[in-house]
């Protein structure tokens, strides 16, 4: 593997107070060598000797770590397709799996395509990581995460991945528990559900075929749930127990966790206790539909919330568009993170936890050692970069350069 060195990249090294307040990211050049996919120096100046390196000349751009999409459905969209508006919606959530049924099957002399045409632009938004949910079901079977292997296999030295076998038509509604057992053996790496109570009608045996699968498999879960109020919550509790009988604490995840948005007061913090616990995470969208999890609260109190864009573009809804920056973006609005401290820390949401700085300002990345999933970005500092919704520049993936947006590049030239 070639060495790169970035040169003259701005790197986050601390906060700037007035009056005990943050009013400023401090920041300062610096030149990063990367070797074998790890960061091996981090100084002022590098000189470096010989011809088996790469250099990146940054000009000043700003340094962070790359993003992980924990929720995407690569394996059913219109994405790169013609464009489709979706139709109404007449009977909740099953308007959607009834017409999967025709949709989906139709879909799959050109699902490879798409799912590929999907993760390239996922690779040129600055993500390293994808999770992508891949539909098990009756009329297509296993096809799609066989699909979704294709795909994930031409950009294997580009991204890392997670395939989530996902029974989208319930797994008891549907019947599809020997193919879900298939999936797992194919190589999903986790077990999917959702909504046990609408969707299934029997959260207990839902829940509990869930796990035994995730057991069987020796696999982690990312299950959908989408019920709301108390009706959620009672879900909630009920796979923390099982995650713990299963010893399956920090392999469950939560996506959507719309409950959490409906509860207040000792509800929600007794709740969360039982989350955090369990070690069980959570991912969302950042909805603008409906109230949003307390994405901040959950973090405060121990619970980790990655974020995801759940679709491009596809039956479900025509307005996704891959941009973490912009889901940042989004998140802190909803939150009114509006001064340089709380845009600084939202980072944290889409990077699997990775920040320049700690809370208190110490810089802890990039430091030796450390795998080489970076991003420049045309920013004086992150929370511009969040606030102002500022262009990735490079996209480095374990120490290679995997997307250069040519177009960005080429506007400061002639400016």
């Amino acid at each position: 593997m070639k060495t790169l060195l970035i040169k003259n990249a701005l790197l986050e090294t601390g906060f700037a107070f007035e009056n005990g307040r943050v009013v400023q990211t401090n920041t300062d050049l610096f030149d990063v060598l990367i070797q074998d996919g790890k960061i091996t120096e981090i100084e002022n100046h590098i000189q470096t000797s010989g011809s088996d390196y790469e250099v990146i000349e940054a000009h000043g751009k700003l340094l962070m770590p790359s993003f992980r999409e924990m929720h995407i459905h690569v394996d059913k969209t219109y994405f790169s397709g013609p464009w489709k508006a979706c139709t109404p919606i007449t009977n909740g959530i099953l308007t959607r799996i009834e017409e999967e049924q025709e949709l989906l099957p139709a879909q799959l002399p050109f699902a490879l395509n798409r799912a590929e045409k999907m993760i390239e632009w996922l690779i040129s938004q600055g993500h390293t990581h994808i999770r992508s949910h891949c539909n098990v079901d009756p009329q297509i079977g296993t096809k799609h995460i066989e699909i979704t292997k294709e795909a994930f296999k031409k950009f294997e030295n580009q991204v890392t991945y997670d395939i989530v076998a996902f029974p989208q038509h319930g797994l008891l509604r549907s019947k599809v528990e020997p193919l879900m057992r298939e999936a797992m053996k194919l190589g999903a790496t986790l077990v999917g559900g959702v909504d046990p109570a609408t969707i299934d009608r029997d959260i207990d045996r839902s829940l509990n075929l869930t796990m035994d699968i995730a057991v069987e498999s020796g696999k982690g879960v990312d299950i959908h749930i989408h019920d709301p109020n108390s009706l959620g919550a009672f879900e909630f509790y009920k796979l923390a127990e099982l995650t713990k009988q299963a010893k399956k604490d920090g392999q469950v995840t939560i996506s959507h966790a719309m409950a959490l948005g409906d509860l207040h007061g000792k509800e929600l913090e007794e709740l969360v206790a039982v989350l955090a616990e369990s070690k069980i995470d959570v991912t969302s969208t950042v909805p603008i539909g409906r109230s949003t999890i307390p994405i901040p609260y959950l973090h405060e109190n121990g619970v980790l919330v990655s974020l995801g864009h759940d679709s491009l573009t596809d039956h479900w809804s025509p307005f996704g568009t891959g941009d973490t920056i912009e889901k940042l973006s989004i998140l802190a609005e909803r939150f009114k993170f509006i001064d340089e401290y709380s845009l600084n820390r939202c980072w944290k949401y889409a990077s699997g936890g990775i920040t320049p700085l700690t809370d208190s300002g110490d810089r802890v990345w990039p430091k030796i050692g450390d795998r080489a999933n970076v991003l420049l970005l045309d920013a004086v500092c992150s929370a511009q970069a969040v606030a102002r919704r500022r262009p990735i520049t490079h996209v480095i993936s374990n120490g290679n350069i995997v997307y250069i947006n040519d177009e960005v590049l080429a506007k400061e030239v002639t400016q």
